[in-house]
């Protein structure tokens, strides 16, 4: 699991990439919201494009980085998830907390 950390202006970009699990999502999470807190964005991307697999700390790395940003006032979007992922990530409800983009631009 790796993570490369863009900032446009407001916006930070993390494009993630590998596999997503609970042996590697420390450093990731910890690199992000390290990065997060000096930025202070207004929109964080979470670009599953490379994602190739994502268990249930895929949802944790969401929902923390959801509620991080809240506290700063910004918002979390997640974009180019794999249909897999999306439905993993509707199913656990995170719709409600960010919005969930495909490659196709559909929430």
């Amino acid at each position: 699991m790796e993570v490369k950390i863009e900032l446009s202006g407001q916006v930070m970009t993390a494009y993630l990439s590998g596999e997503i699990d609970h042996h590697s999502i420390r450093p990731v999470r910890e690199e992000i919201d390290r990065f997060a807190e000096g930025a202070i964005p207004k929109l964080l991307l979470l670009d599953f494009t490379d994602v190739t697999f994502m268990d249930s700390s895929g949802i944790g790395l969401v929902m923390g980085r959801y509620k991080l940003l809240k506290s700063m006032g910004g918002e979390v979007k997640v974009t180019n998830p794999t249909p897999h992922i999306k439905k993993v990530m509707h199913l656990a409800g995170l719709d409600r907390l960010a919005v969930i983009e495909d490659k196709e631009g559909k929430s």
